[in-house]
Protein backbone atom coordinates (compact mmCIF):
# COMPACT_ATOMS: atom_id res chain seq x y z
CA UNK A 1 0.00 0.00 0.00
CA UNK A 2 1.48 3.30 -1.14
CA UNK A 3 -0.01 5.52 1.58
CA UNK A 4 0.13 3.28 4.63
CA UNK A 5 0.18 5.26 7.87
CA UNK A 6 -0.39 8.62 6.17
CA UNK A 7 -3.07 11.09 7.25
CA UNK A 8 -5.01 12.70 4.42
CA UNK A 9 -7.60 15.47 4.20
CA UNK A 10 -9.84 15.41 1.13
CA UNK A 11 -12.14 18.38 0.72
CA UNK A 12 -15.32 17.96 -1.27
CA UNK A 13 -15.01 14.28 -0.43
CA UNK A 14 -18.70 13.45 -0.40
CA UNK A 15 -19.13 12.87 -4.13
CA UNK A 16 -17.50 12.79 -7.54
CA UNK A 17 -13.75 13.10 -7.81
CA UNK A 18 -13.26 13.77 -4.10
CA UNK A 19 -15.14 10.62 -3.10
CA UNK A 20 -13.18 8.53 -5.60
CA UNK A 21 -9.87 9.85 -4.26
CA UNK A 22 -10.92 9.36 -0.63
CA UNK A 23 -11.94 5.75 -1.24
CA UNK A 24 -8.72 4.99 -3.11
CA UNK A 25 -6.60 6.60 -0.40
CA UNK A 26 -8.33 4.40 2.15
CA UNK A 27 -7.48 1.30 0.13
CA UNK A 28 -3.87 2.49 -0.08
CA UNK A 29 -3.63 2.61 3.72
CA UNK A 30 -4.19 6.29 4.49
CA UNK A 31 -6.35 7.59 7.30
CA UNK A 32 -8.80 9.81 5.45
CA UNK A 33 -10.69 12.85 6.69
CA UNK A 34 -13.64 13.27 4.32
CA UNK A 35 -14.58 16.95 4.40
CA UNK A 36 -17.82 18.42 3.13
CA UNK A 37 -20.33 21.10 3.94
CA UNK A 38 -23.65 20.50 2.20
CA UNK A 39 -24.08 16.72 1.92
CA UNK A 40 -23.32 15.10 5.26
CA UNK A 41 -25.14 11.87 4.42
CA UNK A 42 -23.04 11.41 1.27
CA UNK A 43 -19.84 12.06 3.17
CA UNK A 44 -20.79 9.53 5.83
CA UNK A 45 -21.47 7.01 3.06
CA UNK A 46 -17.93 7.49 1.74
CA UNK A 47 -16.54 7.07 5.26
CA UNK A 48 -18.58 3.88 5.72
CA UNK A 49 -17.29 2.50 2.42
CA UNK A 50 -13.68 3.13 3.46
CA UNK A 51 -14.23 1.46 6.81
CA UNK A 52 -16.00 -1.54 5.30
CA UNK A 53 -13.01 -2.01 3.01
CA UNK A 54 -10.75 -2.16 6.08
CA UNK A 55 -9.57 1.43 6.09
CA UNK A 56 -9.78 4.24 8.61
CA UNK A 57 -11.79 7.39 7.96
CA UNK A 58 -13.69 10.21 9.62
CA UNK A 59 -16.19 12.80 8.46
CA UNK A 60 -15.61 16.48 9.17
CA UNK A 61 -18.29 18.99 8.27
CA UNK A 62 -16.80 22.40 7.53
CA UNK A 63 -17.46 25.48 5.45
CA UNK A 64 -13.92 25.91 4.17
CA UNK A 65 -14.60 29.41 2.86
CA UNK A 66 -14.65 30.40 6.55
CA UNK A 67 -11.19 30.67 8.10
CA UNK A 68 -12.40 29.64 11.55
CA UNK A 69 -13.82 26.45 10.02
CA UNK A 70 -10.46 25.73 8.38
CA UNK A 71 -8.68 26.04 11.71
CA UNK A 72 -11.24 23.78 13.38
CA UNK A 73 -10.97 21.19 10.60
CA UNK A 74 -7.19 21.01 10.83
CA UNK A 75 -7.32 20.87 14.63
CA UNK A 76 -9.84 18.01 14.59
CA UNK A 77 -7.71 15.93 12.24
CA UNK A 78 -4.52 16.55 14.22
CA UNK A 79 -6.30 15.70 17.47
CA UNK A 80 -7.65 12.46 16.01
CA UNK A 81 -4.55 11.23 14.19
CA UNK A 82 -1.58 13.30 15.35
CA UNK A 83 -0.69 15.08 12.13
CA UNK A 84 -1.43 15.73 8.46
CA UNK A 85 0.62 14.31 5.60
CA UNK A 86 -1.63 14.93 2.59
CA UNK A 87 -4.05 17.70 1.69
CA UNK A 88 -6.25 17.31 -1.37
CA UNK A 89 -7.95 20.58 -2.26
CA UNK A 90 -10.81 19.20 -4.30
CA UNK A 91 -13.91 21.16 -3.25
CA UNK A 92 -15.03 23.52 -5.99
CA UNK A 93 -18.04 25.34 -7.37
CA UNK A 94 -19.01 25.51 -11.04
CA UNK A 95 -21.71 28.03 -11.97
CA UNK A 96 -21.70 28.39 -15.76
CA UNK A 97 -23.36 31.62 -16.88
CA UNK A 98 -22.87 34.09 -19.75
CA UNK A 99 -20.93 37.24 -18.94
CA UNK A 100 -24.03 39.45 -18.84
CA UNK A 101 -25.82 37.07 -16.46
CA UNK A 102 -22.95 36.59 -14.01
CA UNK A 103 -23.78 38.23 -10.69
CA UNK A 104 -21.36 39.39 -8.04
CA UNK A 105 -22.63 36.74 -5.65
CA UNK A 106 -21.78 33.82 -7.95
CA UNK A 107 -18.37 35.38 -8.74
CA UNK A 108 -17.61 35.71 -5.03
CA UNK A 109 -18.81 32.19 -4.24
CA UNK A 110 -16.55 30.63 -6.87
CA UNK A 111 -13.58 32.75 -5.85
CA UNK A 112 -14.18 31.90 -2.20
CA UNK A 113 -14.31 28.13 -2.63
CA UNK A 114 -12.10 27.60 -5.68
CA UNK A 115 -9.25 29.91 -4.61
CA UNK A 116 -9.50 31.47 -1.15
CA UNK A 117 -10.20 28.21 0.68
CA UNK A 118 -7.26 26.48 -1.00
CA UNK A 119 -4.81 29.22 -0.09
CA UNK A 120 -5.84 29.25 3.56
CA UNK A 121 -5.98 25.46 3.85
CA UNK A 122 -2.41 25.36 2.57
CA UNK A 123 -1.51 28.04 5.10
CA UNK A 124 -3.09 26.00 7.90
CA UNK A 125 -1.32 22.71 7.14
CA UNK A 126 2.05 24.17 6.15
CA UNK A 127 3.41 24.52 9.73
CA UNK A 128 2.44 20.93 10.49
CA UNK A 129 4.17 19.63 7.38
CA UNK A 130 7.21 21.86 7.92
CA UNK A 131 7.67 20.44 11.43
CA UNK A 132 7.75 16.95 9.93
CA UNK A 133 9.89 17.96 6.96
CA UNK A 134 7.49 16.44 4.46
CA UNK A 135 4.00 16.71 3.05
CA UNK A 136 1.90 16.59 -0.08
CA UNK A 137 -0.53 19.28 -1.19
CA UNK A 138 -2.60 18.37 -4.25
CA UNK A 139 -4.79 20.99 -5.88
CA UNK A 140 -7.57 19.71 -8.12
CA UNK A 141 -7.65 22.09 -11.07
CA UNK A 142 -9.31 21.59 -14.46
CA UNK A 143 -8.75 21.73 -18.20
CA UNK A 144 -10.66 25.00 -17.78
CA UNK A 145 -7.52 26.36 -16.12
CA UNK A 146 -5.53 26.19 -19.35
CA UNK A 147 -8.21 26.59 -22.01
CA UNK A 148 -11.31 28.73 -22.30
CA UNK A 149 -14.87 27.46 -22.01
CA UNK A 150 -17.90 29.49 -23.08
CA UNK A 151 -20.18 30.89 -20.39
CA UNK A 152 -17.59 29.94 -17.77
CA UNK A 153 -15.24 32.91 -17.50
CA UNK A 154 -15.36 33.16 -13.70
CA UNK A 155 -14.76 29.43 -13.28
CA UNK A 156 -11.87 29.47 -15.78
CA UNK A 157 -10.32 32.40 -13.89
CA UNK A 158 -10.39 30.43 -10.62
CA UNK A 159 -8.74 27.38 -12.17
CA UNK A 160 -6.14 29.41 -14.04
CA UNK A 161 -5.36 31.19 -10.79
CA UNK A 162 -5.12 27.86 -9.00
CA UNK A 163 -2.52 26.62 -11.47
CA UNK A 164 -0.33 29.63 -10.72
CA UNK A 165 -0.98 29.25 -6.99
CA UNK A 166 0.32 25.69 -7.25
CA UNK A 167 3.58 26.92 -8.77
CA UNK A 168 3.95 29.75 -6.27
CA UNK A 169 3.31 27.51 -3.26
CA UNK A 170 5.81 25.04 -4.68
CA UNK A 171 8.55 27.68 -4.78
CA UNK A 172 7.83 28.59 -1.17
CA UNK A 173 7.28 25.14 0.33
CA UNK A 174 9.56 22.80 -1.64
CA UNK A 175 12.62 23.79 0.43
CA UNK A 176 10.77 22.39 3.45
CA UNK A 177 10.19 18.97 1.87
CA UNK A 178 6.60 19.72 0.88
CA UNK A 179 5.42 18.80 -2.61
CA UNK A 180 2.74 21.04 -4.10
CA UNK A 181 1.22 19.79 -7.34
CA UNK A 182 -2.03 19.90 -9.24
CA UNK A 183 -4.26 17.44 -11.01
CA UNK A 184 -6.32 18.81 -13.89
CA UNK A 185 -9.28 16.58 -14.75
CA UNK A 186 -10.88 16.70 -18.14
CA UNK A 187 -14.61 16.25 -18.59
CA UNK A 188 -15.54 13.94 -15.73
CA UNK A 189 -19.04 12.67 -14.99
CA UNK A 190 -19.84 14.22 -11.62
CA UNK A 191 -22.93 15.76 -9.99
CA UNK A 192 -21.41 19.19 -10.67
CA UNK A 193 -21.91 18.88 -14.43
CA UNK A 194 -24.99 16.66 -14.46
CA UNK A 195 -27.14 19.27 -16.19
CA UNK A 196 -24.60 19.77 -18.96
CA UNK A 197 -24.29 16.04 -19.54
CA UNK A 198 -28.04 15.86 -20.11
CA UNK A 199 -27.60 18.01 -23.22
CA UNK A 200 -26.96 15.70 -26.22
CA UNK A 201 -25.26 18.45 -28.21
CA UNK A 202 -22.86 19.17 -25.36
CA UNK A 203 -22.02 15.49 -24.91
CA UNK A 204 -21.43 15.09 -28.64
CA UNK A 205 -19.06 18.06 -28.63
CA UNK A 206 -17.13 16.62 -25.70
CA UNK A 207 -16.84 13.27 -27.44
CA UNK A 208 -15.58 14.84 -30.65
CA UNK A 209 -12.89 16.80 -28.79
CA UNK A 210 -11.61 13.88 -26.65
CA UNK A 211 -9.09 11.70 -28.55
CA UNK A 212 -9.57 8.71 -26.24
CA UNK A 213 -13.19 8.42 -27.34
CA UNK A 214 -14.75 9.08 -23.94
CA UNK A 215 -17.01 12.11 -23.74
CA UNK A 216 -16.91 12.00 -19.93
CA UNK A 217 -14.35 10.20 -17.80
CA UNK A 218 -15.13 8.33 -14.61
CA UNK A 219 -14.18 9.92 -11.26
CA UNK A 220 -12.15 6.79 -10.47
CA UNK A 221 -9.94 7.62 -13.44
CA UNK A 222 -8.53 10.50 -11.37
CA UNK A 223 -7.63 8.40 -8.34
CA UNK A 224 -4.45 6.75 -9.64
CA UNK A 225 -2.75 10.07 -10.38
CA UNK A 226 -3.93 11.40 -7.01
CA UNK A 227 -2.26 8.42 -5.32
CA UNK A 228 0.95 9.02 -7.27
CA UNK A 229 1.05 12.67 -6.21
CA UNK A 230 0.44 11.71 -2.57
CA UNK A 231 3.03 8.93 -2.48
CA UNK A 232 6.81 8.76 -2.29
CA UNK A 233 6.83 8.01 -6.04
CA UNK A 234 6.37 11.75 -6.65
CA UNK A 235 8.97 13.06 -4.21
CA UNK A 236 10.78 14.94 -6.95
CA UNK A 237 7.65 16.20 -8.68
CA UNK A 238 7.14 19.83 -7.70
CA UNK A 239 4.92 22.59 -9.04
CA UNK A 240 3.32 20.53 -11.78
CA UNK A 241 -0.31 20.34 -12.82
CA UNK A 242 -0.91 16.97 -14.45
CA UNK A 243 -3.76 16.63 -16.91
CA UNK A 244 -5.96 13.54 -16.71
CA UNK A 245 -8.27 14.36 -19.56
CA UNK A 246 -8.42 11.59 -22.15
CA UNK A 247 -6.18 13.64 -24.41
CA UNK A 248 -8.35 16.78 -24.41
CA UNK A 249 -5.39 19.16 -24.08
CA UNK A 250 -3.33 17.34 -26.72
CA UNK A 251 -5.04 19.28 -29.50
Amino acid sequence: MKLEGKVAIVTGGSQGIGAAIARRYGREGAKVAVVNHAHAERARSVVDAIRKAGGEAMHVSADITDLSNIQRLVAEVVQAWGGIDILVNNAALFLPTPLEDTHEESWDRMMGLNLKSIFFLAKAVAPIMKDKGSGKIINISSIAGTGAFPKSTAYCVTKGGLNLMTKSLCVELAPHGINVNGLAPGNVATPMNEALRADPEHSAAMLQRTPSGHAFLDPDDMAGTAVFLASDDSNQVHGQTIGVDGGWTAW
